[in-house]
């Protein structure tokens, strides 16, 4: 595969890339990822305006309100299980928009004391997204009372809300009400004050930069990315590697293509150095099962593109292995539940009755609504592509819906 194009925009860091290659040789898969993501000047990461039905992608908390709503919920009775620990340090690995968290604390707040246990700490190295991050939560507020709530808990031991706020634009959370909530923001998840901690990860891990091998003639060789005489990126086979390397199972055809996420060691290893009791949730898209394959994909305008076409303008990304996270999970010291698909956790959080109330308050929107959730839920698309996984210390029982 080569890039067949590069718009304007693409031709700053493609010229570095090319100039990069050409002075110091091909380049690996995860170098790559990670200069177009992050690259000072050009990276994708310090553009705005990313995310959304404006931008390159689309993600569940932006399609339908219920998602970010029922996390907040989700986040609340963990707390609880936790025996309500004071304070709980709640937070978000690569928050995007901020709309995530908004709308989690929004409902969030009708668990009495939730709000004023939690200090919310974001995990994110862009400063335009920070910046965006900050206009979307500015008026966010501890409430000084909980909004009318249903009585008892719904589907999933989430509590049931009968009043939800329109779809969007949305409302900012409890606009006048109550006090700021307290918002911090950090480059890694290390710099955030240590104790209890409920950690949430929507769409992150599929942006750590990745490894890619390819088995060749009964060895893996490193994959890289090389440039033609003519300037056009391209991928080639690298130098032979003498390592050793989890395989998925079978033995690898000629060909075969193994990738590894060093980006998720990090993450579990600054995990299990935490304090207990703590627990992370991660949705991403991935297999649940240990698999080979080329996974690198890129988007651009919600339109799927040739990863290398444009660097520094699309989002680069590659599936999570799963089972492979889990094992990692695992050896680090901590517990795990799941994967489960998307639709089923959803579905046992309750999904379907939180978007039955929501078209009933808002009549004129109801099909805007039952649409947003279809996609999420999708069989096809979202609901089982996205998988759900929690990683806890061990210490904790398992959460809702895993329990």
């Amino acid at each position: 595969m080569s890039n067949t194009r590069a718009e304007g925009g693409a031709a700053p860091l493609l010229a570095r890339l090319r100039e990069c290659i050409w002075r110091d040789g091909p380049i690996p898969v995860d170098r790559y990822m990670r200069i177009c993501q992050s690259d000072p000047d050009a990276g994708y990461w310090q553009r705005a305006g990313s995310i959304g039905a404006g931008g390159d992608f689309i993600t569940a908390p932006e399609i339908s309100q219920v998602f970010g709503e029922l996390i907040g919920l989700w986040c609340a009775v963990v707390w609880q299980g936790m025996g309500r620990p004071a304070p709980l340090r709640l937070i978000e690995l690569g928050p995007g928009r901020g709309t995530l968290m908004r709308d989690a604390l929004r409902a969030a707040g009708v668990v009495p004391g939730f709000l004023d246990a939690a200090t919310v700490h974001l995990i994110e190295a862009s400063a335009a997204l920070r910046e965006m991050q900050q206009h979307t939560l500015a008026l966010t507020r501890r409430r000084a009372s909980p909004p009318p709530c249903g009585e008892g808990l719904g589907a999933g031991g989430i509590p049931t809300i009968d009043v939800l706020q329109s779809p969007p634009p949305y409302p900012s959370p409890t606009r006048g009400e109550g006090t700021p909530m307290a918002i911090a923001w950090h480059e890694t998840l290390d710099t955030v004050p240590d104790g209890p901690a409920i950690v949430v990860a929507n769409e992150f891990l599929d942006a750590l930069p990745i490894r890619q091998l390819v088995f060749v003639e009964g060895s893996w060789c490193e994959r890289v990315v090389a440039a033609d005489a003519q300037g056009a990126l391209r991928f080639a086979t690298g130098p032979r590697l003498d390592i050793d390397v989890e395989r998925p199972g079978e033995e690898p055809a000629p060909g075969a293509i193994l990738e590894l996420r060093a980006g998720e060691d990090e993450v579990l290893a600054q995990l299990a150095r935490r304090r207990a009791p703590h627990l992370a949730l991660f949705i991403d898209y991935g297999p649940a099962e240990a698999t080979y394959g080329d996974t690198l994909q890129a988007v651009h305008r919600h339109a799927w593109v040739d990863p290398l076409s444009l660097p520094g303008c699309a989002d680069v990304t590659a599936h999570v292995r799963f089972a492979s996270l889990a094992r990692k999970a695992r050896a680090a010291g901590l517990a795990v539940d799941g994967p489960t698909t998307q639709a089923e956790f959803l579905g046992r959080l309750g999904i379907a009755e939180r978007a039955a109330r929501l078209m009933a308050a808002n009549p004129g929107r109801a099909g805007e609504i039952e649409t947003g959730v279809e996609r999420l839920l999708s069989p096809t698309g979202m609901g089982e592509l996205f998988k759900a996984m929690a990683v806890r210390c061990p210490a904790l029982p398992p959460p809702p819906p895993f329990v």
